[in-house]
C-alpha cells in the first residue's frame, strides 16, 4: 500500500509544527554575538558554563553539582557507567523505556522489573523485592512524570515511599525526568530530586522541550558523583557541544523556553485528548489511561491479541507503532505504546480508524 499516507504512532518527537525554528534561529544568532569565544571552544566535560549556572539555578543546587551533556541518553550512560558493573542489581519499571534496559543489560547488570501501575511503581512489590536478601540493588531507574512507554506519573506518596525505601536499603534513585515541563492538566509535582538531594541523581533533556536536534541533557548529583563522572566525560568526549548548549542557553535566559512550551503543552493537550476520544470510538476493546502529559499512551488490548501480527498488519496500512515487548523482559505480546507527540489531530483520527481496521481484520482472520 505505498499509495497510502504514512500516520506514525512510534517516534517520541515533536512534529516541526510545534518547533520554535525562528527562536532557535534568533537564541543561536546571540549565541555567537553575546559568547563567541566560549560557543566556539573546546569547553570542559561539565558543558558550557552559563547553561550548567542556570540549570543549577532552576534546581536550587551548587553549580558542582550539575553536568550538561549530549542528550539525557548519555547522562544515562555515564551514570551507569559510573554506579553499574557486570552482576550488579538495578531495578526498573515494568515496562520501562526500551533504551534502557538495552544499556543496563549491556552492562551485564541483573535487571529487576518491578510492575508500574497508574500511580507509578508498584512500592509493595519494591519492598517485598527488596526484603529478599538474594537482591541487592544499587539503582533503581525511575521515570516519574509521564513515564515512556506508559504515560504514568509517580504520585506524592509513592514518592514518599519510593525515597524511604531507598534511605533503609541504601539505593540510589535514579529520576530520569525528560518529559516534566510537558504537563497540561493537573497540578505539578515536587522533583524526588527537591526531595532528597542526596540520594537522588537526577536527569533531564531538553530534547523534549526545545527540539530533538538540539541533543543537549543533563544530571544533577552529589558533587563527588558528578566530579567522577566528568573524568569518564574527559575521556569520552572532551568537552560535550559548546554550540548546542549555548544556543540552548541563550533560548531558555531570554524566556524563550517557557513560550516554547507552552506551545507544545497545548498541541499535546490536543492530541492526547483526540487519541483517548479515537481510541474509545474506534477500538473500544483497548484500555489505557489518559496521560496528563508527556508524550505517550499504553494500550492494552484483550488477552490472546497478537501486537506483533499487528504492528505488520498497521504497517501494511501504512500506520506505525511500538510493540508493548520492547519494553519489557518478559510478557505484553497484548500491549503497545502509541505517540502522539509528532501527529497532528486529523492524522491521529486517520490512524486510529486504520489501527482500529487491522486490529478487526486479525480477529476476523482467527475466527
Amino acid at each position: 500500500m505505498s499509495s497510502v499516507s504514512q500516520i506514525s504512532f512510534a517516534r517520541g518527537a515533536p512534529s516541526l509544527d510545534i518547533v520554535d525554528v525562528d527562536g532557535l534561529r534568533e537564541a543561536a544568532g546571540r549565541a555567537f554575538t553575546n559568547d563567541p569565544a566560549g560557543a566556539t571552544a573546546y569547553g570542559t566535560s561539565v558543558g558550557y558554563p552559563r547553561l550548567r549556572a542556570w540549570i543549577a539555578e532552576r534546581h536550587g543546587v551548587p553549580v558542582e553539582r550539575v553536568l550538561v551533556t549530549n542528550g539525557s541518553m548519555q547522562a544515562d550512560a555515564f551514570l551507569f557507567d559510573a554506579l553499574v558493573r557486570a552482576g550488579d542489581d538495578v531495578i526498573v519499571e515494568r515496562p520501562t523505556y526500551d533504551r534502557t534496559l538495552l544499556s543496563l543489560r549491556e552492562r551485564g547488570a541483573r535487571v529487576h522489573q518491578v510492575e508500574l501501575q497508574p500511580d507509578g511503581i508498584d512500592v509493595q512489590a519494591l519492598a517485598a523485592l527488596l526484603a529478599d536478601e538474594r537482591v541487592r540493588p544499587k539503582l533503581a531507574h525511575i521515570i516519574p512524570n509521564f513515564q515512556n512507554p506508559a504515560g504514568y506519573t509517580l504520585s506524592p506518596a509513592k514518592r514518599r515511599a519510593l525515597l524511604a525505601l531507598a534511605a533503609e536499603h541504601d539505593l540510589v534513585v535514579f529520576e530520569d525526568d525528560p518529559y516534566v515541563a510537558l504537563r497540561f492538566s493537573g497540578e505539578s509535582l515536587p522533583t524526588m530530586l527537591s526531595m532528597d538531594p542526596e540520594r537522588v541523581v537526577y536527569a533531564s533533556s531538553f530534547s523534549k522541550t526545545v527540539c530533538p536536534g538540539i541533543r543537549v541533557g543533563y544530571l544533577v548529583g552529589p558533587a563527588e558523583l558528578i566530579a567522577r563522572i566528568a573524568k569518564l566525560a574527559t575521556g569520552t568526549y572532551i568537552s560535550p557541544n559548546m554550540v548546542a548548549q549555548a544556543i540552548v542557553y541563550e533560548f531558555c535566559a531570554s524566556g524563550t523556553l517557557e513560550r516554547s512550551i507552552e506551545t507544545v503543552r497545548t498541541a499535546l493537550a490536543k492530541r492526547a485528548r483526540t487519541l483517548e476520544l479515537a481510541l474509545r470510538r474506534e477500538l473500544p476493546e483497548a484500555e489505557f489511561v489518559t496521560p496528563e502529559g508527556g508524550y505517550f499512551m499504553w494500550v492494552t488490548l484483550p488477552e490472546g491479541t497478537d501486537v506483533q501480527a499487528l504492528q505488520q498488519a498497521a504497517g501494511e496500512r501504512g500506520v506505525g507503532l511500538v510493540k508493548g515487548t520492547d519494553f519489557l523482559l518478559e510478557g505484553g505480546e497484548n500491549t503497545l505504546r502509541l505517540a502522539y507527540s509528532g501527529v497532528t489531530p486529523e492524522q491521529i483520527e486517520e490512524g486510529v480508524a486504520r489501527l482500529a481496521e487491522a486490529f478487526h481484520s486479525l480477529q476476523h482472520a482467527a475466527a
